[in-house]
């Protein structure tokens, strides 16, 4: 079972409510989300574009710009190497439409995940070459490409890395020694000697950002500072919503520039310039009335990203990049339409395989590993990464899922709090052909035999306690459900996006009584209560989890009887502590609270 901790920080939650016109319930829930001082809590609360850092503080920028500068006005040609995931392309989407209207020859490749693999390969390069490419652009790829790097060289182009994963090293006696490749310019926040503020940004971050330098050279338009779709905007504003898209899907943290970013870029998504992506939102039924619905970070990252990754797992990425290039509704409908059927196969793959993991972990040894190394030979390689993240959740535990890819074991990575997963791949570099990634997740090939020393390597140096293999619950604060209001629940909002690294807020209520209970949807998976709080009001509380294990753990504790009396409505109820979050739910123009119960015992 997870492990509860109540926040515990301290601050003059009174006063920083009276400094900035809050409640000092969200006072307390910025300290717990270390958002301290007045510049800080400022930023968070009102921040706005105007408070993104400036490109030229990315080591290589300047130099990566001027390059391209001169590249544009000698009209070379210039490709665009890009990765099949989101991240990889949006940030193609937006290099290779910021370079053209800068008036490059520009175009784009995507690596195909079956035929190709990750990143800049030999053969990329070599294409390169015959199709009279002089400059190589990389994007959420290539800062462990030195081979490749130094191939293009030696075939005479030109080539700029910009990524945003970790950089390749080595262990010396003399320390860590890192091995960047030696392109003509390499922009990446985590290379050593970049004072860039904030490192925890996507590819596509990364490419906005060169685009951005390159505006200014060439004297375009920045980015607009409102969202309000009757203030012109211009190309910037299009390619930023993109760059939001990515940093959701690519799980970075939602905090500082990032928050920024997203918090704008959904802004602008409700009436996007990008025909693909309002066709995206469209058939999927996300803002069915012109488009007036909020969207949130939950419908990016759970059902518009899947789409797009969906083509470069099951097909090729070049029909998301072609859907993120229609020119109009007629072109993107159909488009956006194949690739959420594709999602759908997908999602369906992804059940059967995930069970078959689990059925493989615990009829095995593999139960009581540490780090979970997962041989599912027969799954699709593209969707490995999948289920490597469901079964983190099932097992709390590292994870990685291998398959048989057409050149030997393909595999994917998901790790969790503190466990760096790169650097304990790096202790174990010997296993892999090649590998990359970041703290949270990784790909990697390998041979077929070297699997279990592998396994066997990478949990005997693994150090993770039992204390770390159990969730962990952060609450906010202990808070009577009594005390929910509309207000405060509006004042909440202030607060999204809600994603990685800046979680919904959560409180505790314990010792609420639960008077009945009703099952509904159509799958019959949620649950809908009726609680009393302390003062005798009734609430309404849904749970959107295990509604079996639900009750399973009812029966273990109160007891068959308890539980059928919670469902007629018939018994006095039974008392439970209670993990929720609160909510406005709008159903047919009447608006009302409700409390989404998210953990209890």
């Amino acid at each position: 079972m997870e492990k509860w901790y109540v926040a515990a920080k301290r601050a003059d939650f009174d006063g920083i409510a009276a400094q900035f016109h809050i409640s000092p319930v969200l006072a307390r829930i910025l300290r717990n989300r270390d958002v301290v001082g007045p510049e800080a809590i400022e930023k968070y609360l009102n921040g706005t574009v105007a408070d993104l850092y400036a490109p030229s503080l990315l080591k290589g920028m300047e130099e990566a710009a001027r390059i391209l500068r001169e590249k544009i006005r000698a009209g070379c040609r210039i490709r665009v190497i890009g990765d099949y995931d989101v991240d990889g392309i949006c940030a193609s989407y937006i290099l290779k439409k910021g370079l053209c209207c800068c008036g490059a020859k520009a175009d784009v490749r995507i690596p195909h995940r079956m035929k190709d693999g990750y990143g800049l390969n030999d053969s990329l390069v070599e294409e390169a070459k015959t199709d009279g490419i002089d400059t190589i652009v990389t994007c959420d790829n290539g800062i462990a490409a030195a081979d490749q790097v130094r191939l293009a060289h030696t075939l005479g182009m030109t080539v700029i890395v910009t990524d945003h994963h970790e950089v390749p090293y080595e262990e010396t006696e003399s320390g860590r020694r890192c091995l960047l490749p030696l392109a003509d310019a390499v922009i990446d926040p985590k290379q050593p000697g970049c004072s860039y503020p904030f490192r925890e940004i996507c590819g596509a971050t990364v490419a906005l950002k060169l685009v951005q330098e390159l505006f200014s050279l060439f004297g375009l338009p920045g980015i607009c500072p409102s969202s309000d779709p009757s203030v012109p905007h211009g190309v910037l504003d299009e390619l930023l919503e993109l760059a939001a898209f990515a940093t959701v899907c690519d799980v970075m943290p939602l905090q500082d520039e990032n928050r920024i970013l997203v918090r704008h870029g959904l802004a602008l998504m409700k009436q996007t310039q990008n025909p693909g992506l309002r066709a995206l939102m469209e058939v999927n039924g996300i803002l069915p009335d012109q488009r007036q619905k909020a969207i949130g970070a939950y419908h990016i990252g759970f059902v518009l990203g899947p789409c797009l990754n969906a083509s470069g797992r099951l097909d090729t990425a070049l029909r998301a990049l072609a859907l993120l290039e229609s020119k109009n509704r007629q072109e993107a409908i159909p488009a956006a339409a194949f690739l959420k059927q594709l999602n759908d196969s997908r999602k369906e793959m992804t059940e059967n395989f995930v069970e078959s993991a689990a059925q493989l972990i615990e009829e095995s040894t593999l139960r009581q590993d540490r780090v979970l190394v997962v041989f599912l030979p027969d799954c699709h390689e593209s969707i490995a990464g999948i289920i490597a993240g469901r079964l983190r959740e099932r097992y709390f535990r590292p994870v990685f899922v291998l398959t048989r890819g057409e050149e030997g074991i393909k595999g994917s990575a998901r790790s969790i709090e503190g466990y760096h997963i790169y650097e304990e791949m790096t202790k174990c570099r010997q296993y892999f052909t090649r590998y990359g990634g970041h703290r949270m997740a990784a790909g990697l090939s390998m041979a077929e035999a070297d699997i279990d020393a592998f396994r066997k390597e990478i949990n005997q140096n693994c150090t993770l306690t039992p204390e770390d293999m159990q969730e962990r619950v952060h609450i906010d604060v202990p808070m009577p459900v009594s005390y929910v209001t509309f207000s405060l629940v509006e004042e909440l909002g202030r607060l999204e996006p809600f994603g990685t690294g800046n979680p919904r807020p959560i409180f505790v209520h314990r010792d609420l009584l639960f008077v009945s209970a009703r099952i509904l949807g159509k799958n019959r998976n949620v649950l809908r209560f009726v609680v009393v709080d302390e003062k005798g009001r009734r609430w309404e509380m849904v749970y959107f989890g295990d509604r079996a294990a639900f009750e399973d753990y009812l029966v273990s504790r109160f007891g068959e009887k308890a539980l059928q009396e919670l469902y007629r409505e018939s018994g006095t109820g039974v008392r439970l502590s209670a993990v929720y979050y609160p909510e406005i739910n709008v159903y047919q123009g009447s608006a009302r609270l409700q409390l989404v119960l998210q953990y209890y015992r």
